[in-house]
């Protein structure tokens, strides 16, 4: 299984941007997707996940409102659009796949590279 991030990049305090993820290899055993993000000198965080049909997505509440978690399964790609960007939010953002759409870490088997956002304020 590989999973490759792309979209970070530089934007300005209350701009967008959308992160993708394109899954490949034996992807049906971990049907959920999930984005975590690790900000300078802080552990990884839990931002949002979704289930193999799209029914069921959760988010962390300093992202709710804010970010939408999305796929298209025959792209076998997961998308996360961010909205009103926050230099709070700035971080490198990985995805992740696992079982479940959970929030834990030690949910999730396999791990992206990382595309690091930066929020200018």
């Amino acid at each position: 299984v590989q999973l490759q991030a792309s979209g970070g990049g530089l934007v300005q305090a209350g701009g967008c941007l959308r992160l993708s993820c394109a899954a490949s290899g034996r992807t049906f055993t971990m049907p959920a997707m999930g984005w975590f993000r690790q900000a300078p000198g802080k552990e990884r965080e839990f931002v949002a996940a979704i289930n193999w049909s799209g029914s069921s997505t959760h988010y962390a509440d300093s992202v709710k409102g804010r970010f939408t978690i999305s796929r298209d399964n025959a792209k076998n790609t997961v998308y996360l659009q961010m909205n009103s960007l926050e230099s709070e939010d700035t971080a490198v953002y990985y995805c992740a796949l696992a079982r479940d759409p959970r929030p834990r870490t030690r949910d999730y088997d396999y791990w992206g590279q990382g595309t690091l956002v930066t929020v200018s304020s």
